[in-house]
C-alpha cells in the first residue's frame, strides 16, 4: 500500500479508536473471526428475521445475509416498516428478486432471531420494538441498545461494502444479481464516490465490477419514472419558460416529489442551459429543484439565498433541493403559483 494511502487509513482508524464502541463491538478482529463470531449466533432450526429500513444498500445488505446464512438457518425473512417508493428501489428489488416483505405483516413470534443492517434501534420507533442478536451498520454509533454481536464500522461508506468482506470471508462467490445487488448499494451510498468513503469500499467495488450485470445494473439506474408520471412531462413542457439560458417550470401538485428531480435532470441534459429550476406542490409543501452546470454557477448557494429564510434549502454546486411549508408563504404567492412567478421569484436572487 502507497504509504500516504496507508498513513492516512491508520490516523483514520486511531480517531474512531477514540470514538465510543459498543461494548460487543467487533472492531479488533479479523475479517475471518468477525464472520465466525457473526455465524456462531444461529443454530440449524433458527427462524431468522433481517430488519431493514428499505433503500439500495440495506438492501443488497440483507440479500447478502440471506445467502450468508443459506443452509445454516430453517429460513430467513427480510422486512422493512417503510414503504418503497422511489421507482429505482422498487426495480431493484424486483429485477433482483429480493424478497422482502412489510414488517407489520410479519409475527415476531414467529422467529428465533432477529438480525438489524444499515440501521440501529434508535433510528425509527419500529426497529426498537426488537431485542436484536446483531446489528451491522456503518451510520454513526447511538446508544441505549444493546446485541450480542455488533459491527459497526462508521469509516465505511456503505454496509454493503462491509457484507462483500463477510462474503470474500466466507469463500462465498456472489451470484450476479447478489453482486449487482451489492454493487448498486455502494454505487449510491458513497453517490459514485462523491461521499465519504475509503480504500476498503473501492475494493469491494472493483471487486463486483467484473461479477454484475450490466443491463440490469443500467434498467435499475434508469428506471425513474411510472406510467402514471409521464403526464407531468407534458405539464412541464407546456409549462417551460427559457430566459437568458435558464428554464423554468412550475408542475404543479404532483404525487411525489422525486418526479420533480426527473424532469430537472431531463430539462439539464438541453443544449447550453446553464440553469434549471423546476417546482410543485407536494402535500403541505413547495419543493423546488435545481440544476446548474457546476462551473460558475452554485445551485446550493441559490437555493439558500432564495429559500433558506422561508425554509429548508440547499445542495451542491450543481444540485440543490429546497423544501418551503407553504405556511410560510404569502397566500396570494401560493394561490397563484405558476412558472412566471417561480421566474420572478428566483431572478431577483441570481
Amino acid at each position: 500500500m502507497h504509504t500516504a494511502v496507508g498513513y492516512f487509513l491508520r490516523r483514520h482508524q486511531d480517531l474512531m479508536d477514540k470514538k465510543f464502541q459498543h461494548p460487543s463491538s467487533t472492531k479488533n478482529l479479523t475479517y475471518r473471526a468477525r464472520l465466525r463470531a457473526f455465524l456462531q449466533l444461529f443454530k440449524r432450526d433458527d427462524h431468522v428475521l433481517v430488519v431493514i429500513v428499505a433503500d439500495p444498500d440495506s438492501m443488497a445488505s440483507a440479500f447478502a445475509v440471506k445467502r450468508l446464512l443459506a443452509r445454516r438457518v430453517d429460513d430467513v425473512t427480510i422486512a422493512h416498516p417503510n414503504e418503497i417508493k422511489r421507482v429505482n428501489n422498487i426495480a431493484m428489488r424486483d429485477l433482483l428478486k429480493i424478497p422482502l416483505q412489510r414488517l407489520k405483516s410479519v409475527k415476531k413470534a414467529s422467529f428465533t432471531k432477529f438480525v438489524l443492517l444499515d440501521s440501529q434501534p434508535g433510528h425509527m420507533p419500529e426497529l426498537s420494538e426488537f431485542s436484536y442478536d446483531a446489528v451491522i451498520d456503518h451510520h454513526p454509533y447511538t446508544t441505549g441498545w444493546e446485541a450480542g454481536f455488533v459491527d459497526i464500522r462508521t469509516e465505511y461508506g456503505a454496509t454493503a461494502s462491509m457484507m462483500v468482506e463477510y462474503l470474500k470471508a466466507a469463500n462465498i462467490r456472489p451470484s450476479v444479481a447478489l453482486a449487482t445487488a451489492l454493487f448498486y448499494g455502494i454505487k449510491v451510498d458513497t453517490q459514485n464516490f462523491a461521499k465519504k468513503a475509503i480504500l476498503s469500499d473501492v475494493l469491494c467495488f472493483q471487486y463486483l465490477f467484473k461479477l454484475i450485470n450490466q443491463n440490469l445494473l443500467s434498467r435499475i439506474e434508469n428506471a425513474d419514472i411510472r406510467r402514471s408520471e409521464l403526464r407531468f412531462f407534458r405539464i412541464a413542457l407546456d409549462q417551460v419558460k427559457i430566459s437568458q439560458n435558464r428554464i423554468y417550470a412550475h408542475i404543479g401538485k404532483v404525487p411525489n416529489p422525486d418526479i420533480l428531480v426527473v424532469i430537472a435532470d431531463f430539462f439539464a441534459h438541453v443544449h447550453d442551459i446553464g440553469w434549471v429550476i423546476v417546482s410543485g406542490r407536494y402535500g403541505d409543501k413547495l419543493v423546488v429543484i435545481f440544476r446548474s452546470d457546476g462551473y460558475k454557477k452554485d445551485a446550493g448557494k441559490l437555493a439558500s439565498k432564495a429559500f433558506g429564510d422561508v425554509g429548508s434549502a440547499g445542495g451542491h454546486r450543481q444540485s440543490a433541493r429546497a423544501e418551503i411549508p407553504l405556511k410560510n408563504l404569502p397566500e396570494d404567492f401560493i394561490e397563484g403559483m405558476n412558472t412566471a412567478q417561480l421566474q420572478r421569484f428566483v431572478k431577483k436572487h441570481l
